[in-house]
């Protein structure tokens, strides 16, 4: 896979070169001729050549072990009720919203609606080329300021959710997992799905001992396949865990403080009594809030990937 990947980039430097060099020669001739409908062609080409480009680097900045591969996503609503519920629910929009504008294609594994709105926790795979190293940077608390739209004072309120991103692991990646660490449970699945969910117990949620991590899937049908999926969700949050601790021994080994424990809070949506998206690890911010929400959160991944690689 590897060894692919580089013969790939290189083809890649290779045919950006020979375009560039392309448009440069018709630039010329164009000019002398005084061809000003071919300059026009030229530079719609040279608009789609330097797209191509910046999609090339930021492709560089994916160099990770496991960036090419899917990413399994779980948000989870933090303290506060329906408030919290309704900022989960909307950050799950947010993902599958890019996630579709990324042309990738995206499956739910769990849902877990909330009593009166939004939902607790939500778990889906996001497959597709570089699907992990972007979704990765996403990882973290999100914090959402605004004037709650169930709250009949019209108080402000803040919410928090939190975002877990693990790869999909491929079976050539060798994790051990004692079964004597999980409990298994099993219990039924709500939301659709008909009257087949409420007369079966075929959810299941794993509880990894050691480390405490909770993972469960509900959305097939068989009590098999979601237990298979459950235990590759589980797969990648320890594959993570590991990584996270090896981060950390990094950063003391080079005198870095800054916080990259799983619970920091990463970014800040406001939409009172102003409208701001902070990244908090980078500094970028946006005031377009709703293009945000609505699945633009590109320049915020790019800009992580940059942070990371300098």
């Amino acid at each position: 896979m590897e060894r692919s990947a580089i013969t790939g980039r290189k083809d890649l430097i290779k045919k950006l070169s020979a375009g560039h060099e392309e448009l440069s020669v018709l630039s010329e001739m164009a000019a002398a001729e005084g061809d000003d409908e071919a300059l026009k062609d030229i530079l719609k080409d040279l608009e789609s050549l330097k797209d191509e480009i910046a999609k090339a680097e930021l492709e560089t900045l994916l160099s990770g072990p496991h960036d090419r591969l899917n990413a399994i996503v779980t948000i989870h609503a933090g303290a506060g009720g329906t408030e919290a519920q309704d900022w989960a629910d909307m950050l799950l929009r947010m993902y599958l919203r890019w996630a579709e504008k990324q042309g990738f294609s995206v499956k739910l594994l769990d849902l877990m609606s909330g009593e009166e709105a939004g939902i607790k926790g939500a778990t889906f795979l996001a497959s597709g080329l570089y699907a992990y190293g972007n979704l990765k940077s996403e990882a973290g608390v999100h914090r959402l300021v605004r004037i709650s739209p169930f709250d009949a004072s019209g108080r402000r309120h803040t919410s928090f959710a939190s975002v877990f991103v693990a790869p999909e692991l491929d079976e050539s990646i060798e994790i051990e997992i004692n079964e004597k660490d999980l409990r298994i449970d099993t219990y039924r699945a709500s939301g659709a799905g008909g009257q087949h969910v409420n007369k079966t117990s075929s959810a299941v949620r794993i509880t990894h001992l050691p480390t405490g991590i909770v993972v469960q899937c509900q959305n097939e049908r068989s009590q098999h396949k979601n237990k298979a999926i459950a235990m590759k969700i589980l797969l990648g949050r320890l594959y993570e865990l590991e990584q996270r601790k090896k981060d950390t021994e990094k950063q003391k080994i080079h005198g870095n403080k800054k916080e990259i424990a799983w619970g920091s809070q990463i970014r800040s949506y406001i939409l009172q009594p102003y409208q701001l998206v902070k990244d908090h690890r980078t500094e970028l911010e946006t005031g377009n809030v709703g293009a945000v929400l609505d699945g633009e959160i590109g320049p915020f991944i790019e800009s992580y990937l940059k942070q990371n690689t300098a």
